[in-house]
């Protein structure tokens, strides 16, 4: 099969199975060890990087997650339901001076009872009727199912304040929200969750793709039985994102499903990050914490609008907020949110900034008080606005 030894970063090496771009017009072995993929580089700009004691990689692979993950956690582990992707993850390890614990079993099986600050995984998440034809693209389980048994063990593998985040693809199922449809898979965790949709394909593409992928698009049979089980089950396109979940220990988890496919500036771990701490200043915060706050407008913040002209100059059909950085997230705005993100210099607590607007608009202060703070839980949420600590 050969042997593919990859000069990685500055003075790292990544052990892996020589890939099928090298191989071309040969299927993959059923065991096949990839090296540095694209959901693999997707996974590594995806992770929270902040110091932690305990971290674990869950289907390791070659091993290249736990690779960075022994840059930031005092103790790794890594497990694989191959015994020879262990061998290339141990020879990487030795290759780049770690050392990480190697556990031999199916995801979470060999870590039961265990908690960890951090998990990530790049898993088998190809969604399919279940059978196994290659380790590192299939799990075994129907469908999306992996997904949602992530989600569901995740509740036991973290510490308090602990991280999981994981790569999944979904269907898109005609007739049914599939946000709707994915929120389900964290019903009951207590988990704070983030869902972000990152690219969706329609089948035909989807699976000529990962047939490519492992060498067998010439396959007409088995594309055809993969297409057959996709119009069985009535579904119109495959969604693949990231999971980002937190452990910490609440009544009311936050939870979001959303479709990002803008593109957004790296590293995304740092996003995600900043998004869990601003859930964090605003939780168990009511309309009254949220008034007596300070808020400035997050650099570089740009207000785009689209205007008609007409009969007595141009006229304003839209305004819109946009962050140029980041996530560049979008927001279309009224007037009065206008005025109080216009007037956020981190001068004034909100609760004054909304008197002069009251005045200003003829509304009386308590009813846009009541008004002002689901919206400026969502700036904040969004990071158009920062509050201003004392």
């Amino acid at each position: 099969m050969g042997l593919d030894l990859e000069p990685y970063g500055d003075d790292w090496w990544v052990s892996a199975d020589v890939p099928a771009s090298a191989r071309p017009g040969r299927p993959l072995h059923a065991e096949h060890v990839l090296g540095i993929g694209g959901a693999t580089q997707t996974m590594i700009g995806a992770a929270v990087r902040r110091p932690v004691d305990s971290a674990l990689d869950l289907g390791t692979g070659s091993g290249v997650q736990a690779l960075h993950l022994g840059t930031h956690a005092r103790r790794v582990t890594a497990t694989d339901v191959s015994r020879r992707a262990l061998r290339f993850a141990a020879t990487t390890a030795a290759l780049n001076g770690q050392e990480w614990e190697l556990l031999h079993g199916d995801l979470v099986a060999p870590v039961a009872g265990r908690r960890f600050d951090l998990v990530v995984s790049n898993p088998p998440f190809v969604v399919g009727p279940g059978t196994t034809t290659h380790v590192y693209r299939d799990s075994g389980r129907v469908g999306d199912a992996i997904g949602a048994e992530l989600a569901a063990a995740a509740p036991g593998l973290l510490t308090e304040g602990g991280t999981m985040q994981y790569l999944a693809n979904w269907v898109h199922v005609t007739g049914e929200d599939w946000g709707e449809r994915v929120a389900g898979w964290f019903a009951g965790t207590g988990l704070d969750a983030w869902v972000i949709q990152r690219e969706v394909a329609d089948p035909m593409a989807y699976v000529n793709l990962w047939l490519t992928d492992v060498g067998e698009a010439t396959d007409p049979q088995r594309m055809a039985d993969w297409l057959d089980w996709f119009d069985a089950h009535k579904v119109e396109a495959i969604g693949f994102g990231i999971v980002s979940l937190r452990r910490g220990d609440r009544d009311d988890p936050v939870l979001r499903v959303e479709d990002l496919r803008q593109r957004v500036q790296p590293p995304m771990g740092d996003r995600i990050a900043d998004w869990f701490d601003r859930q964090d200043w605003l939780h168990g915060r009511e309309t009254d914490g949220l008034l007596t706050a300070r808020y400035r407008a997050a650099d570089g913040l740009q207000l785009r609008q689209e205007a008609t002209m007409g009969t007595d100059g141009w006229g304003v059909d839209r305004q819109v907020l946009a962050l140029p950085d980041g996530l560049r997230w979008t927001e279309e705005i009224d007037p009065l949110v206008l005025a109080l993100v216009g007037g956020a210099d981190g001068r004034l607590p909100l609760r004054d900034q909304l008197a002069l607007l009251a005045v200003a608009h003829d509304v009386a202060v308590d009813e846009l008080a009541e008004a002002a703070g689901p919206i400026v839980a969502h700036l904040v949420e969004r990071g158009f606005i920062a509050p201003v600590q004392p």
